[in-house]
């Protein structure tokens, strides 16, 4: 089990808290809660090893288009990358309303 974490520059508040998906077999939870600042971090707990620079990658571009000001729990049971894509974007339609 692997766990990191990372962090991306934030330019806006986001209202609500949002938890989408289960810990389980082939899947992943995301946990997103809204945070003072300009500092938006991501923290990943992961029973796959060894997929730290696809993580990095991933989140990279997830940031590259996204500004919340926020704190991202992942727990992940070995979610494809297209499957933690649509969670990350399913926990900021409800955060963001």
């Amino acid at each position: 089990m692997e766990q990191f974490e990372f962090n991306y520059p934030a330019k806006h508040q986001v209202s609500k808290r949002a938890h989408v998906g289960v810990v389980g077999s082939g899947d992943l939870e995301v946990l997103l809660e809204p945070i003072a600042g300009a500092i938006s971090s991501v923290r990943i707990r992961t029973s796959v090893d060894g997929f730290k620079p696809t993580w990095k990658a991933l989140l990279d571009r997830f940031f590259e288009q996204y500004d919340g000001a926020v704190h991202i729990e992942i727990n992940d049971a070995g979610a494809t990358p297209g499957a933690v894509s649509l969670r990350l974007q399913q926990a900021v339609e409800p955060s963001e309303k």
